[in-house]
């Protein structure tokens, strides 16, 4: 994906794009238990971590929504944020009679052997949103290079020199990576480089994308540079609302630019206040449809190429994987009324405590 951007174009009568978020307490809602009833084909899901509210909301409903169409059956569990728990998950939904594995990687380096050990099975895999390097496993997700582009892009628009921190995601996310060679397309200098304009002055990975971590790595940036950061390239919303909390503290924020993606309804609400500046939104309920589509398919014939709509992506470590890559679009304050169209958030929660003399054209 490094360097190429592809586009699937899929029809759907909402819009076109993603979304990640909060926090749920809830367990996986059919989680071990039949979403379709004597369903042909069984489809088993291991969750990285269904706390985050991402999950329950949007892909889940959507991949369940799909598979039920198809007539399958949807089973699930949850690791939990534990690689470890996550391979003996995915043996188990095996052992429970899943035909197809869809897997959210935790550690997309970690659970290897297990992908590997269910496709020897004749058990496909879809890597889901997280790219899992093995040629065998199919992989969907938004164009992940794309959104880290849309995101400096965005930023840049607003200011284009100055001071800069990077606040990337889990190490162990292939993503975290994708996102910041987009950047790079956009105009941000390289890891550990700077430009005639634009000066590096903090850049690190954050476990688990953690919004609590990323505040105390601003916190500690803006010590370290005497608050004098002019642009926060943040790498999901989560974060994003972290870092804002850690600008807040010193009187900065809305006056230094912050990124974000998913659509977390948080996020799109700082859009609308000013604190934040873009919102990269990867619609979740066309991933899921995606996804439960092609374990549909491959339910019915395993052989990867022959999925619909597929394309070759041409791994960092050279692998040639089946794929499916969708498109995401960048949210500012002067499109918020795509979010609201497309009935991903209601009008009161997108202007919540927006002044009406800076309200953005979405909120008046």
């Amino acid at each position: 994906m490094i360097g190429r951007r592809f586009a699937v174009l899929i029809s759907t009568a909402a819009v076109v794009m993603t979304a990640c978020s909060g926090s749920a307490t809830t367990a996986p809602a059919a989680a071990s238990q039949a979403a379709a009833a004597g369903g042909a084909c069984t489809v088993g899901v291991s969750w990285n971590n269904y706390q985050e509210e991402r999950w329950a909301k949007w892909d889940e409903p959507a991949i369940k929504a799909a598979l039920q169409a198809a007539g399958a059956t949807y089973i699930s569990n949850d690791a939990k944020s534990s690689a470890e728990t996550q391979a003996s998950n995915v043996e188990s939904l095996i052992s429970q009679g899943a035909k197809v594995v869809i897997v959210l990687a935790q550690d997309g380096v970690a659970i290897k052997p297990t992908v590997a050990k269910a496709i020897s099975e004749g058990v496909p895999v879809i890597a889901y949103d997280r790219l899992i390097e093995d040629p065998q496993a199919f992989y969907i997700t938004f164009d992940n290079v794309l959104v880290g582009k849309l995101q400096a892009e965005a930023l840049l628009k607003v200011k284009n020199s100055g001071n800069f921190v990077v606040i990337k995601g889990n190490k162990a996310d292939a993503n975290a990576d994708f996102l910041r060679d987009g950047m790079v397309q956009a105009g941000v200098p390289k890891v550990g480089e700077n430009s005639a304009t634009l000066t590096n002055v903090g850049e690190t990975y954050t476990d688990n994308w953690d919004p609590s971590k990323a505040q105390t790595e601003m916190e500690q940036y803006l010590t370290a540079s005497n608050n004098k950061i002019d642009i926060a390239f943040t790498e999901n919303d989560g974060m994003a609302g972290g870092v804002i909390a850690a600008l807040q503290a010193q009187g900065l924020a809305g006056k230094v630019p912050v990124s974000g993606q998913d659509g977390d309804a948080a996020a799109l609400n700082r859009i609308a206040l000013g604190t934040q500046t873009v919102d990269v939104w990867k619609d979740a309920r066309l991933l899921g449809k995606t996804a439960g589509e092609v374990a549909a398919q491959l339910c019915k014939n395993p052989d990867l190429t022959k999925v619909a709509n597929s394309i070759v992506f041409n791994s960092p470590d050279k692998n040639k994987l089946q794929s499916i890559l969708l498109t995401p679009q960048a949210i500012t304050k002067d499109n918020l009324n795509v979010v609201l169209d497309a009935g991903w958030i209601t009008k009161d929660k997108l202007c919540v405590g927006v002044p009406a003399a800076s309200a953005p054209a979405a909120c008046q």
